[in-house]
């Protein structure tokens, strides 16, 4: 029996122990901050993105996911160059629609010119 309560003693000491020196921080203080991870693999500032920049894209993991600045940096600077892109196959797409009314007006007079010949 006593050997018993002598271990249930050195047992609540230890535990009394860990829990004393995980919440102190121990003797040498609480650990530093650690430096933010900036992303590593940025899309390019001085050309377009292309697929290969976007499958390279990774972001640094923090405590809670990804930092939402450099998640919102990355796609609004997407969404940008997406929808200047999308602007321009607009403007292309118009072009080459004028180019074939044009194009089939220019054919649809030519016979009509050789009939009034």
């Amino acid at each position: 029996m006593v050997m018993f309560l002598f271990l249930v003693v050195a047992l609540a000491v230890v535990v009394a122990a860990v829990t004393l020196a995980v919440v102190s921080g121990g003797e040498s203080g609480p650990l530093p901050e650690a430096a933010p991870e900036q992303l590593r693999d940025s899309l390019p500032p001085d050309r377009p993105v292309a697929r290969a920049d976007v499958e390279r894209l990774r972001f640094p993991l923090v405590v809670r996911g990804y930092r939402m600045a450099d998640v919102d940096d990355a796609l609004g600077r997407l969404g940008a160059e997406l929808s200047e892109r999308d602007a321009r196959i607009a403007d292309l797409e118009s072009a080459l629609a004028g180019a074939r009314a044009a194009a089939h007006h220019v054919a649809m007079e030519k016979p009509a010119r050789e009939e009034r010949q």
